[in-house]
């Protein structure tokens, strides 16, 4: 990401004095700022350009919703996307966690810690993209199970040869678990390895997560092979090197 793409937000959110309050907040704090109101406004603006980050409300006009537009989106990009409301219902958040969001966020909110839940979750990034940069070098990579896990450029390979797309967040967490493969990690040694307790991270969020990830390698995610469950203390990974 360019230094011109680092601080372009677009906010998506059909209420247009939450939209305008974004706008002055954020640009005052040295963001540009976009907003659009519907789900093809999104796909235009982001057809045009990168963005750093993506505040996206869960209920949007005519119907559309919010986790729909978000599943569409992480088919084609791994941009950090922060879900916005009215519902603070714990099931919501793990959906919404479980479906690729970075972080979720119930209205009303305070500007403050809105402004400092996306410096968390683009400290987040930053801190994976410097770490893929210092690999290159070394040319990291890994194979198991005919898949090829490329650290270096941060690509997932699948047996067949096909790029396999993975959020930023699904792709450390198979480069937690490739890296310890055999060791039995605990929902809190994973929390803690891919810096999710700074997304005031619960264990069901670790699940969420993996959950995708079965679904993206798994040949039957609901009776995994690699990625295997402890009862009581966390997941393994057993997939075979070579």
């Amino acid at each position: 990401m360019t230094d011109k793409e680092a601080d372009r937000l677009l906010v998506v959110d059909d209420d247009p004095r939450i939209a305008q309050m974004l706008i002055r907040y954020f640009e005052d704090n040295g963001y540009r700022v976009t907003a659009v109101g519907n789900g093809a406004a999104m796909r235009t603006e982001l057809s045009k350009g990168k963005f750093a980050a993506v505040f996206l409300d869960l209920m949007l006009p005519r119907g559309e919703s919010g986790l729909e537009l978000l599943k569409e989106l992480r088919n084609t990009s791994d941009v950090p996307v922060l879900m916005l409301t009215g519902q603070d219902d714990v099931t919501d958040k793990v959906v919404g966690l479980e479906v690729g969001a970075d972080d979720y966020i119930a209205k009303p909110f305070h500007l403050r810690e809105l402004l400092a839940r996306l410096r968390t979750v683009l400290r987040r990034r930053t801190a994976s993209d410097t770490g893929a940069r210092q690999e290159v070098n070394g040319e990291e990579s890994f194979s198991f199970d005919g898949w090829r896990l490329d650290i270096s450029r941060r690509k997932l390979t699948s047996p067949a040869g096909d790029d396999v797309s993975l959020t930023t967040g699904e792709f450390d967490m198979l480069v937690i678990f490739v890296k310890n493969h055999g060791r039995v990690l605990s929902r809190e040694t994973l929390m803690d390895l891919t810096r999710s307790r700074n997304l005031e991270a619960f264990d069901r969020t670790i699940d969420a997560q993996i959950v995708r990830l079965r679904k993206k390698i798994e040949n039957d995610p609901k009776d995994p092979t690699l990625i295997q469950s402890v009862r009581g203390i966390g997941y393994v990974f057993t997939g075979r090197p070579g």
